[in-house]
């Protein structure tokens, strides 16, 4: 009797797996022009997201160059036991964490504020001009930024440091201090992202119903009480899933804007994860060593981006899957 109800449950799933291939394969055929665009996409995931997954064994091998990856020793969680252990590990940690979370509670809103404010604007013109003022800044290199850094604060001569001297104040190295370092990482992210990060709110915006505001117009509601109960709730979904794409980055900022902004001075709080698994693996050449602390710091994002996930579909909101 137990066979026949397994043989039973087989034959159904084997049914039900059929109809779905039968349904995807019509699918291709309608829309296989779309399928065809979607080919460089996939191409470019596989070669260059999946394929170096390959490596990722490293992470539980001495690396040996002459016998390759595959023929290299396979030391287990050694690799990892060292990270955890070093002296470094608390400090890298706490670097990257708070340093992320504070990007990330402070750049997040502004692009919705902008986004909001816009999308009250009348006039044309002003709406466009400040539009391309604001994203701007976006196409300027990470290179380039830090080089405005250097430049503004500099104390010879930097724009900042001459206007605290012409109100009596002493010149300050910005980028030498660590209690500055954070601050100038994150506000010159907001400068820098702001504009751009603002596009898919306005676009999310644009699909409200100008009859809903008419009628918010008509019963006396004020241009706050529109954006409060019109415009927040029509972009909430929006919000949402880039908030949890947002927190499943925490651990992965910036590796060049971090690298650039170091100095020996400002070293105890600008070293962070990203930047310790370029040291250790391309400048020292453990290999292993970094593959471990880099597939360390991809796990965590990933358990952090199914928890947020989990967390907005339970608080009734919108998810990933």
């Amino acid at each position: 009797m137990q066979v026949s109800i397994e043989d039973k449950r087989k034959e159904i799933t084997n049914k039900k797996i059929n109809k779905n291939k039968g349904k995807l394969l019509n699918n291709i055929r309608k829309c296989w022009q779309l399928y065809i665009l979607l080919i460089p996409t996939l191409i470019y995931f596989i070669v260059f997201c999946y394929g170096p997954m390959y490596g990722v064994q490293l992470a539980f091998k001495e690396y040996n160059a002459v016998a390759g990856i595959t023929g290299s020793p396979f030391i287990g969680f050694d690799n990892f036991t060292r990270f955890f252990s070093s002296y470094q590990f608390k400090q890298l940690l706490w670097n990257t964490i708070t340093l992320s979370l504070y990007q990330l509670v402070v750049s997040f809103p502004f692009p919705i504020i902008l986004a909001l404010a816009l999308n009250q604007v009348r006039h044309a013109k002003f709406k466009k001009l400040v539009q391309t003022v604001t994203y701007a800044p976006h196409f300027i290199s990470i290179v380039v930024l830090v080089g405005m850094l250097n430049i503004f604060f500099s104390t010879n001569g930097g724009l900042v440091n001459e206007a605290i001297q012409t109100f009596g104040g002493e010149s300050i190295y910005f980028l030498g201090k660590e209690e500055y370092y954070q601050n100038m990482y994150v506000w010159s992210g907001v400068w820098q992202n702001m504009g751009w990060s603002a596009i898919i709110y306005l676009a999310a915006l644009s699909g409200v119903s100008p009859e809903l505001h008419e009628a918010a117009v008509v019963e006396g509601a004020s241009k706050l009480q529109r954006i409060w109960h019109i415009d927040i709730p029509s972009i909430l979904p929006t919000i949402v899933t880039l908030l949890i794409l947002n927190c499943g980055q925490i651990m992965s900022i910036g590796f060049e804007k971090s690298f650039l902004m170091q100095n020996p001075l400002n070293i105890g709080i600008s070293e962070i994860i990203p930047t310790y698994v370029y040291k250790m693996g391309l400048i020292n050449a453990q290999y292993g060593f970094s593959t471990a602390v880099g597939l360390f710091n991809s796990a965590i994002n990933c358990t952090l981006l199914v928890l947020v996930n989990k967390i907005s579909k339970k608080m009734g909101q919108s998810g990933l899957w």
